[in-house]
């Protein structure tokens, strides 16, 4: 509130514009009254020189307690950043890099790759050396005005200025060009799916299922076809128990459909509680089998495979997968399977994610970005207009016959189900994809974590088009489709995406700074990318204001996504790693509360992925005693030594006087510099 004093003399005097200052922490908050409500009946409006001198008081002390606010951001803002130098200081003197490689895990690749980054980096600042000792001799305008000047230096200088003009500028020039093509291309396909999916949007284009299923339960096996949902995990004791109790609790006749849950977990306390688990829900007489394997060969493929040879798969239609993390709501079967009666053709129906922890931290808030448009748009467009886009691998239900009729999960690459839609795709089955049904899962919270996500999911699509470019060739598919498959499919979005990405603003725009007589254009560097970044936050619209983020980190991440490729192309061992990305089980902690008011009205009453709270309890009450895997934050290398180099390069356009050039690689050398750090998603203390 106001102090008195101000009032009584806002009052006496009837003149000014009283104002009403709040004074609450952290922020003060003003607000004006006018003059008409506190000036008493009768008194004149104004109050001649008088109310002008409280005017100007009152808006001193406004002024200064809009400073009082800036300070306190700025102050703010301080914190923020001594608390960000105290992380990084923290990273540096613990030492942990991503050098420290897990069990079975092949570096030569990786080391190979930051050593070539590493000799750029020091060629790099050697040069940036030199040019600035050129440019205080005034010797970096032409080279005839070196011939002149005497000395080592000048004639070692004039020379590498030749060299530059004759030899490094036609080559680089010539690879600017290619990849600035590419990347045209590329931006075009990208407008081409936006408009596609406008135009969807435009005319209410989507899936029509045939009429819904009886409530009946008795109704015939047209209405409830029998249904297996299979849920594969890997040691994933986090989410376990909210996949599990979402798919008992579907709606749909008990006897119409079965749950395997197929574990893999090398984690004896682990899979004792999952099976515990199923066997609670089969005691509720839910149909629910417990799988484990000893031996994971495979992977997820393998595990699939395993389960679908059983005797009993006979007896089924169709089959559910989910990962570990997903919660399907109760509809689920009944807004999908519809989908199949009267189609004989359709052998897919893929329904879409949605994230309960997309605003955890920076790093989940992009990662939502990138998939709301891969659903969105991507998937949605290609499944409208070709019936074909890659399986995601989960919240899908396959036809069995389908399944079978492509040779079933093979374990020949690390993307199982951009494998399988692959072969049924060439076999003429086609696909649906459901923008409007959800299923809740969680992303990655840790940059660990989503970029060994990120390296199977693009190391996986170029070891699938090793293998079946000969039958893609071979199959009795249409022309149109096979160049959809090969040059769109698999070039273009798996492979030219990633490879210019990288080679263009993290090779050749520094590369440009140091050699001038290569020019990249302006609207190669911002424009373009800054179009197609709008585009690709479109479906997204609440993360607007990340856009520029999404931009510098979409450049930063094509260094994983490049070696990944790479890696995939020419089958070197790192493209056959597997590793289980994971999980935190925030998706449970949503429905806490719910849960505890069900929990206190009927104890036996489970509802949805309800965990024991009473084992909750006690779990959070004590301290687990297993302390060998403690969560840590890296330093990566790779990052952290392109950051100096796309700095040492936003020095060196500063000589030449390239402003947009120079803006860019500041930033985009910034943001190599976080994520290097593992400033960006989880922080462990």
């Amino acid at each position: 509130m106001a102090p008195s004093w101000w009032g009584r003399d806002a009052r006496a005097s009837g003149g000014g514009t009283p104002v009403v200052v709040k004074m609450e922490n952290p922020n003060w908050s003003i607000s004006e009254v006018s003059a008409a409500e506190v000036a008493a009946p009768g008194s004149p409006a104004g109050g001649g020189k008088a109310g002008r001198g409280k005017n100007a008081r009152q808006i001193t002390w406004v002024l200064l307690l809009k400073a009082h606010r800036a300070a306190g951001r700025l102050t703010g803002a301080a914190s923020a950043a001594l608390a960000v130098a105290a992380a990084a200081r923290r990273r540096v003197a613990a030492g942990r890099t991503d050098s420290d490689a897990a069990p079975g895990e092949n570096t030569a690749l990786r080391a190979r790759f930051y050593g070539c980054i590493r000799v750029f980096l020091v060629l790099s600042m050697l040069l940036l050396a030199v040019e600035v000792a050129a440019y205080y001799q005034g010797w970096h305008l032409e080279v005839p005005s070196l011939l002149a000047v005497d000395g080592l230096f000048a004639a070692a200088y004039a020379g590498w200025m030749r060299a530059r003009l004759d030899y490094l500028a036609p080559p680089l020039q010539f690879l600017t060009n290619a990849c600035v093509v590419l990347f045209l291309i590329q931006s075009v396909d990208r407008l081409v799916l936006c408009l596609g999916c406008f135009w969807i949007r435009l005319k209410g284009i989507k899936p029509v299922p045939m009429p819904a299923a009886k409530e009946d339960v008795e109704a015939g096996a047209e209405d409830f076809p029998m249904v297996l949902v299979q849920i594969p995990m890997c040691n994933e004791k986090e989410v376990y128990q909210q996949s599990i109790g979402a798919v008992c609790s579907l709606d749909w006749p008990r006897s119409n459909f079965l749950v395997q849950v197929l574990d893999d977990s090398d984690d004896a306390a682990t899979s004792a509680l999952i099976k515990e688990e199923v066997e609670k829900w089969h005691r509720e007489g839910v149909r629910i089998i417990y799988r484990h394997r000893v031996i994971r060969d495979g992977y997820k493929a393998g595990n699939l495979k395993s389960a679908m040879n059983c005797s009993y798969v006979k007896d089924y239609e169709f089959v559910v997968i989910f990962d570990a993390d997903f919660q399907p709501q109760p509809d689920f079967l009944k807004r999908t399977i519809p989908h199949f009666k009267g189609k004989d053709d359709v052998g897919l129906v893929q329904a879409r994610w949605s994230f309960v922890n997309k605003d955890e931290n920076l790093l989940t808030r992009l990662q939502n970005i990138n998939l709301c448009f891969h659903f969105e748009v991507e998937q949605q467009v290609n499944g409208a207009f070709l019936n074909f886009f890659g399986f995601n691998g989960t919240a899908g239900v396959w036809r069995i016959k389908a399944l079978e009729d492509s040779g079933g999960w093979m374990e020949r690459t690390t993307v199982e189900d951009m494998d399988i839609a692959v072969r049924a795709h060439l076999k003429g089955w086609k696909f649906l994809f459901l923008n409007d049904v959800e299923c809740q899962c969680e992303l990655p919270e840790s940059y660990e974590a989503y970029r060994k996500q990120q390296h199977r999911w693009h190391s996986g699509p170029m070891q699938l088009f090793r293998l079946c470019f000969v039958d893609i060739i071979k199959s009795k598919i249409g022309f149109w489709k096979k160049c959809n498959l090969i040059f769109l499919f698999f070039l273009l979005r798996k492979l030219i995406l990633p490879f210019y990405s990288f080679t263009l603003f993290c090779v050749i725009l520094p590369m440009t700074m140091f050699v001038p007589e290569a020019e990249l254009p302006a609207w190669v560097v911002c424009y373009i990318p800054a179009t197609m970044s709008i585009l690709n936050i479109l479906p997204a619209p609440k993360s607007f204001p990340f856009i520029v983020p999404y931009l510098l980190f979409e450049n930063t991440m094509s260094v994983t996504k490049f070696n990944a490729m790479i890696s995939g192309l020419f089958q070197l061992g790192s493209a056959y790693e597997w590793v289980v990305t994971k999980k935190s089980g925030r998706s449970s902690e949503g429905d806490l509360v719910a849960l505890v008011e069900k929990h206190s009205d009927s104890k036996q009453h489970r509802v949805g992925s309800a965990p024991n709270l009473d084992a909750l309890t006690k779990e959070e009450s004590n301290p687990k005693k297993d302390s060998k895997k403690k969560k840590h934050n890296r330093i990566y290398r790779k990052e952290l030594a392109l950051s100096f180099l796309l700095l040492t390069a936003a020095a060196r356009s500063l000589l030449s006087a390239q402003g947009i050039h120079f803006y860019f690689l500041l930033f985009q050398g910034v943001s190599f510099l976080v994520v290097g750090l593992d400033l960006i998603g989880e922080q462990v203390e």
